[in-house]
């Protein structure tokens, strides 16, 4: 992402999100704390998680993906038109505000089983 197109980084005070504040400081960007027990306040990120659930189950091992499955979950994401960006795929959505033409070379990425 072009640095004048990430505004903020949103956790949820989680472990993961521990050191947060070095986060902010390498990227310069804000970070946005949600309450705990809160999932209404960051529903973007649970409506991805969701999704990413789809085809990377809990139940699994995340060491037993490659960097091709990752990929192709992250293309299946970002290519999977959003009743809330106007029927619109992300990328599409990305290129309209960034007033950039979008050209997109689709190579063969492994199906996941």
């Amino acid at each position: 992402m072009p640095a004048n197109a990430r505004r903020t980084i949103t956790d949820d005070s989680g472990g993961a999100f521990a050191a947060h504040e070095t986060a902010t400081e390498n990227t310069g960007m804000r970070t946005v704390i949600c309450d705990p027990q809160s999932p209404w306040q960051r529903g973007g990120i649970e409506n991805s998680n969701g999704l990413i659930r789809r085809d990377l189950p809990s139940r699994n091992s995340f060491p037993g993906y490659t960097d091709d499955d990752v990929a192709a979950v992250i293309w299946n994401l970002n290519s999977t038109p959003r009743r809330g960006l106007g029927v619109r795929t992300p990328i599409e959505a990305l290129a309209a505000e960034r007033s950039v033409a979008l050209h997109i070379c689709i190579q063969q990425l492994p199906l996941l089983a």
